[in-house]
């Protein structure tokens, strides 16, 4: 079984994360990243088979990542080879009512297993592959027994049932929150139901259109440099297009769908058709309606809240 441990280093020039890799970093800590990505990709196409499957704690983020990154360096998907093996999948669907956290530490603790070198590559990879072990034995039926393949497949479906329960949460919060007048709140609610609901389909890797959301503590997501015009100017012309896109909406349309369907004939982010609309003083959650400053400056809070600024 392959095993992929925890990313570690970060490029000099950029500040991005390396992808998870079996490699030591040079003498003074710091490689180009488009080096160790190739490097990352080459060894998994040696490694990572049909018959032998990949073992990755998180796999959903990692591989994920790893996809972005070589898109971003290589222009090209990460090549999934053949079938994964979660330990944090298995842990989540199999023991879901366990309060204990879920962090590599905390389960190879429950579990009994060894932890040497935490928060390294080497000691994470280890680590991941030795739950993984240990919980073929303590669920050989669901986990010990099934072929990669098959296990893989479960673990798709099991990652999509918990991931849908989260949406579920927060359709239910949004509701909540509509029926309170606070339809900022429940429109946002709405927006990551839905973007959650996107992401369980696609296990391990998320979605490219999942990436772009932006999150509190960071710009965005892995993979937003895939939206071709995520940083260009606007021009005059979108300005008046874009007003007049949105202002011809159905009023009582989602407005979160609509900034999607937007952002993908904009080729940019939804977040960022959300903040050029309150520019042009429309109501991003509220299709077909201007805003005044008032209201501008309520959604400026509600939106500087939501990444962390406020």
């Amino acid at each position: 079984m392959a095993v992929v441990g925890r990313p570690r280093g970060r490029d000099s020039r950029r500040g991005h994360s390396h992808s998870r890799h079996q490699y030591r970093n040079s003498p003074s800590g710091r490689r180009p990243a488009a080096e160790v990505i190739g490097e990352v990709a080459a060894v998994l196409g040696e490694v990572w088979t049909p018959v032998v499957p990949l073992c990755v704690y998180n796999a959903a983020f990692d591989l994920t990542l790893l996809d972005a990154e070589m898109s971003r360096h290589h222009g090209r998907s990460l090549s999934l080879s053949g079938p994964v093996v979660d330990p944090l999948c298995i842990d989540r669907h199999l023991d879901p009512g366990r309060e204990q956290r879920r962090t590599l530490n905390d389960v190879c603790g429950h579990y009994g297993v060894l932890l040497e070198g935490a928060h390294t590559s080497s000691g994470d990879a280890l680590a991941a592959a030795r739950l993984a072990w240990k919980m073929a034995r303590v669920f050989p039926a669901d986990v010990g027994s099934p072929v990669p393949l098959v296990l893989h497949e479960a673990q798709a479906a099991w990652y999509r049932a918990t991931e849908n329960a989260h949406a579920d949460e927060r359709d239910r919060r949004a509701a909540d929150a509509a029926a309170r007048g606070d339809h900022v709140s429940a429109g946002r609610l709405r927006a990551k139901a839905q973007d959650v609901r996107a992401c369980a389909e696609t296990w391990p890797v998320l979605p490219v259109r999942t990436r772009t959301r932006a999150v509190a503590g960071r710009s965005s997501s892995p993979g937003s440099s895939r939206m071709g015009n995520s940083h260009a100017r606007w021009t005059a012309d979108e300005d008046t297009d874009l007003r007049k896109k949105w202002l011809s909406a159905d009023p009582a349309g989602a407005a979160a769908t609509r900034r999607e369907q937007i952002a993908s004939d904009y080729g940019r982010t939804p977040g960022a058709i959300r903040s050029r609309l309150l520019k042009l003083r429309c109501d991003p959650e509220r299709p077909g309606h201007t805003c005044d400053e008032d209201r501008a400056t309520e959604l400026e809070k509600a939106y500087a809240a939501e990444y962390g600024r406020g």
